[in-house]
């Protein structure tokens, strides 16, 4: 092995992301959560009376329920200094060019518009608490797709509907965070495809927080009808400050009989940035949930995407990656509930610890009685690259019928020395060759990503070994 001493550099080149513009909000709440903020909140969102109620009660659930002990510790987290809602000095616009300087260059620099005129039907970017940019193309629009954000939607002709989905998959008595959201939600997308409607390129949505010690709380509400097909795509990031923020979003996605659902996430939110996202999806007959997710950002994440199989022969896939450098504890993984005869689930993740980063596989797979003729296969495999991270696997299964087949393969190591020494033999630097081993590891996930992420986190995984001292 090499002898050089290589020079320390502090911190991963994350510029793409890190870059931010003074916040010009034309509104913003007190720090704090009290039932006199919810109200302001409601108010600046001509809410419908019922949300109103919604938010108040969501509060005092909230204030009832305790933070989990059972993850890692989000104690540097005082909603007491979080702000909940900052509203950008603009309306929503359905043109780029209409969208103020400073927030338009944020997403040409993250390459939203230049993704969306390549390869997307339509597009919803969100800055801090609102959505600022919304269009779908005409032909999508045409065949009877509804993709708007979620205040147009709850105010609209889609009111009814709304009302009917909303936090019905997620209810407030969930868990803290829930709750927290039920308050103080705000932004985010609606989507709504008929029957038999095949959305043939992705819609994408495009989260950035901006302000420093603030929350962002998008509610994302997905209906795709009996025989149809949607790809969504969910990118997130911010810039780092030496504060914490708060990201407490919500997806609820309902996926009818014979229907195929693809929701795709990238988080590469800053290590400042608590993330504790809830995302849940119902299945009917013969219809197929598939979650890709990636998992690259935040000081703390409890992400567990969860999928009920609600229908005969319902199927779920669930493919993730997780990486955690110095500084970061990300507890990830799925949830599947059988709940259906002859049900599938398959669960496939790889995690990535450096500099002292912590990754938590954590899953739970429940086969209910009557789900017989069921199958469901875990696999999670975590790579070390140094002895001073972590990795440990939560797995729990909960099989209530004889009548089903279940798997469970777990893999935890180290990078192997003798294969780097091989691959350095043939003329690799010793950077270059942990790249290649790293990159062969998270391959089965980029291969699911779609193309411009799939290159973001190869070149992420390449900066991380770049940077890193071994």
């Amino acid at each position: 092995m090499s002898s050089e001493v290589k020079p320390e550099i502090q911190e991963v080149n994350r510029s793409i992301y890190d870059f931010r513009y003074e916040s010009h909000p034309s509104f913003e709440a007190d720090k704090g959560l009290t039932p006199e903020i919810v109200e302001q909140i409601s108010k600046e969102k001509h809410d419908p009376a019922w949300m109103l109620d919604f938010r108040l009660k969501s509060l005092e659930i909230y204030n009832k329920i305790a933070v989990p002990n059972w993850g890692p510790s989000i104690d540097g987290l005082n909603m007491d200094q979080i702000i909940t809602y900052v509203k950008p000095d603009t309306e929503m616009r359905g043109r780029w060019d209409e969208v103020p300087d400073d927030i338009k260059n944020t997403f040409e620099k993250l390459g939203i518009p230049d993704a969306e005129r390549k390869s997307l039907a339509g597009v919803g970017a969100q800055y801090d608490s609102e959505v600022v940019y919304h269009n779908v193309k005409k032909e999508v629009a045409e065949q009877g797709v509804i993709y708007t954000d979620m205040e147009s939607a709850l105010t609209g002709e889609y009111a009814d509907l709304v009302k009917e989905h909303f936090m019905k998959l997620v209810p407030p008595t969930d868990h803290k965070f829930a709750a927290l959201h039920g308050a103080v939600w705000s932004g985010g997308s609606f989507v709504y495809v008929p029957s038999g409607v095949h959305v043939d390129i992705p819609l994408q949505s495009y989260f950035r927080l901006n302000a420093a010690g603030a929350g962002q709380f998008e509610h994302t509400l997905i209906i795709v009808e009996p025989g149809a097909y949607l790809h969504f795509i969910e990118g997130c990031s911010a810039p780092k400050y030496n504060v914490a923020n708060l990201h407490a979003g919500c997806v609820e996605l309902f996926v009818g009989d014979g229907a195929r659902l693809r929701y795709s996430t990238i988080e590469n939110w800053s290590k400042n940035m608590y993330n504790l996202n809830t995302k849940r999806a119902i299945v009917g007959k013969d219809a197929t949930m598939e979650w890709v997710s990636g998992s690259f950002g935040s000081h703390t994440s409890y992400l567990y995407p969860m999928t009920i199989l609600n229908g005969d022969k319902a199927r779920m896939e669930f493919t993730g990656i997780t990486f955690a450098g110095k500084g970061q504890e990300l507890d990830t993984g799925a949830k599947v509930i059988h709940n259906a005869p002859n049900t599938s689930s398959h669960i496939d993740t790889k995690s990535i610890a450096k500099d002292g980063g912590t990754c938590v596989y954590r899953s739970e797979v429940i086969i209910k009685e009557q789900a017989k003729g069921s199958k469901a296969s875990v696999n999670c495999d975590s790579l070390m690259l140094d002895s001073i991270s972590r990795s440990d696997t939560v797995p729990a299964m909960d099989i209530r019928n004889a009548d089903s087949d279940v798997g469970h393969e777990a893999k935890i190591g180290r990078i192997s020395d003798d294969a780097i020494f091989y691959l350095m033999s043939r003329g690799i630097s010793e950077s270059d060759a942990r790249s290649m081993i790293v990159s062969g590891f998270a391959e089965p996930v980029a291969k699911e990503l779609p193309l411009e992420y799939a290159v973001e986190m190869n070149n992420l995984i390449k900066l991380e070994m770049d940077n890193s001292t071994f």
